[in-house]
């Protein structure tokens, strides 16, 4: 079940969720207008959401930032630190209804990469990601934006030490290859992947950062039939705008 086809109960429920978890992870307040970007809720929504919060004592507000309430307290005994996955997951679903294409946040693990959170689209032609699978870095684009954050030293090691499977035959494998193509990422700070690990599949992705370090990337994954250059300039605005709000968080 996606967003579109929920009842309109369950869609604001799922918003309010989305609203207290965001910034609660947030370390700063915020104002409304960055929680509706950051959130994908509209404004007219937001206001009415944000109303029922602060006067409950969920958020508090202080001229126009919002920040979390004393009511929090009531649910919750000494604060946890807020793990990756719930730091990710609203921005994640963000981007889905953005976009709606499959979106995903991954993270590395050795020389393979891990999706933990994911929301996929609702269009019949769609890519699907498995939580919790491990999948090759060097033929999917949010393991190449991970490459490229690897210190030369690490990188060189990963060449040396990685078997790089070629799934179709536009997969990057060759070493010299791949070093130009992590270049190039380098440079622009997006990665990109056409039919590397699935035929009909093109992949963009951004690198996430908390406190200075690259944690994970948030990718996108688009049906080649519905790609174009229109849509990835928007793929790429929302790749680089939730990548930055996450690092604020």
């Amino acid at each position: 079940m996606n967003e579109q086809t929920l009842s309109p109960t369950v869609k604001s429920a799922m918003r309010t969720i989305d609203i207290i978890e965001y910034v609660v992870s947030c370390r700063r307040p915020l104002v409304a207008q960055e929680i509706a970007q950051a959130l994908s809720i509209p404004v007219s929504s937001l206001s009415y959401l944000l109303s029922t919060l602060t006067e409950r004592g969920y958020l508090q507000r202080e001229g126009r930032r919002y920040s979390a309430g004393p009511g929090l307290a009531r649910l919750q005994g000494p604060a946890p630190a807020f793990s990756l996955t719930e730091r990710a997951a609203p921005l994640v679903r963000s981007l889905r209804v953005q976009l709606n294409e499959t979106s995903s946040f991954f993270v590395r693990q050795g020389w393979e990469m891990e999706a933990l959170v994911t929301e996929t689209s609702d269009h019949a032609l769609r890519y699907a990601v498995q939580t919790g699978r491990r999948t090759p870095l060097h033929c999917y684009s949010a393991g190449k934006a991970l490459l490229a954050a690897m210190p030369d030293e690490l990188f060189d090691r990963y060449l040396e030490e990685s078997a790089r499977e070629a799934f179709t035959a536009t997969t990057i494998v060759d070493e010299e290859a791949l070093r130009e193509e992590i270049r190039h990422v380098r440079e622009t700070g997006v990665a990109r992947t056409c039919e590397e690990s699935t035929p009909g599949i093109y992949g963009l992705a951004y690198a996430a950062r908390a406190d200075g370090e690259v944690v994970g990337a948030f990718s996108v994954a688009i049906p080649v039939v519905r790609y174009d250059e229109a849509l990835e300039k928007r793929v790429v605005s929302a790749l680089t705008r939730t990548a930055a709000l996450f690092d604020i968080a």
